[in-house]
């Protein structure tokens, strides 16, 4: 690991900055339930559109602990909310409010952060539903996140594995599981995605939809991978020290597994960082589509979806646009980490 991220830090700032933003993105995910303010799915009508709140640390020309003021709704057609200044409500730490279940199983009705009633802090605004959209990003990126690395685990598994076994056993079993990666690889990806989705019926329950998106997303995923790990197979298979554990009696299966797999590991590793923002765009795609995660349950594509055909929203709630803004940040990591990780395994390099 310590010559990992040396090399990764010769790979330059942007490389560095990558990893450790994933790093600080997942473990935000991990942890939803202690950072979030309110619960992912508390309505609070009274205040529907309400824009990111406005944090003071001064009044009256002194320096005050991080305080918010209560907004009261002055145009309940325009969703205009206006601060009423004449009391503040100081930022606590591990503030009490709904008692929700963390993790699960846990009931607490404890918060990382927050405010008295009746004042709020939102820190990103609140959507139509007056639902707080820094809670739903931060616990929709727990899904968003894990179906991507979930998803990548078991397709990059089976295309590692069946690119070894059809490279190194040639013949028959080659040319069966190279002509049905063909087949696979012919459908355009996105459409295959939403054919496979639609077999399926819409009544699924949340948890059902985060696993069939996972199968879906790893079903589509391995066979480009699957054929240039045969590529690499068939030439590895050659060098002397397959052929010398050949001539000592070594299983064909420990060869494959112990000494040809893990030298296709440099290849594999970067592919499979470049390959996270796909399926990452690809529950998006679904959830925008309405036909991935349902609410109440929030990812980032349900959340843009919310805004797909309502102009108004565009133009007097863009924080509503923010699960976008994430999605590209974590798409830009990815492929900076992805980067770095192909100079970093590049034998020329070691």
């Amino acid at each position: 690991m310590k010559i990992f991220l040396t090399r990764l830090n010769a790979c330059g700032f942007f490389a560095a900055a990558g990893f450790w933003s994933l790093v600080a993105l997942y473990l935000i995910a991990l942890c939803a339930d202690l950072l979030i303010p309110y619960p992912y799915d508390l309505q609070m009508r009274d205040r529907a559109f309400h824009p990111p709140i406005r944090i003071h640390i001064m009044e009256k020309g002194q320096v005050r602990i991080p305080f918010v003021y209560q907004s009261t709704l002055i145009d309940p057609v325009g969703k205009k909310y206006q601060e009423d200044t004449s009391q503040r409500y100081p930022i606590r730490l591990f503030a009490q409010g709904v008692e929700r279940k963390m993790f699960g199983f846990w009931k607490t009705d404890r918060y990382l952060f927050g405010v008295s009633e009746p004042a709020g802090i939102h820190l990103l605004g609140t959507d139509m539903y007056g639902r707080d959209i820094f809670s739903r990003i931060v616990c929709g990126g727990r899904i968003s996140l894990s179906i991507s690395l979930i998803g990548v685990i078991l397709s990059f598994s089976f295309g590692m594995l069946t690119g070894g076994i059809s490279g190194y056993f040639g013949g028959v079993i080659d040319q069966i599981m190279m002509r049905a990666t063909e087949i696979l690889m012919v459908f355009p990806s996105f459409y295959l995605m939403l054919s496979l989705r639609a077999i399926f019926p819409l009544s699924l329950s949340s948890v059902q939809i985060y696993l069939l998106i996972v199968v879906i997303l790893s079903f589509i995923g391995w066979a480009g991978l699957a054929r240039i790990i045969r590529g690499m197979v068939l030439s590895i298979r050659e060098e002397e020290y397959v052929l010398a554990a050949r001539s000592v009696g070594v299983s064909h299966w420990r060869i494959l597994f112990f000494h040809i797999l893990p030298n296709t590991f440099s290849y594999a590793i970067t592919a499979v960082t470049l390959a996270v923002p796909g399926y990452i765009v690809g529950e998006a795609a679904l959830s925008l589509l309405g036909i991935g995660i349902q609410e109440p349950y929030p990812s980032w594509g349900n959340i843009l979806a919310s805004t797909v055909g309502n102009l108004r929203i565009l133009s007097d709630a863009p924080w509503m646009l923010l699960p976008g803004l994430a999605i590209f940040f974590v798409l830009v990591n990815f492929n900076l980490l992805g980067d770095a990780l192909r100079s970093v395994f590049d034998p020329k390099n070691w």
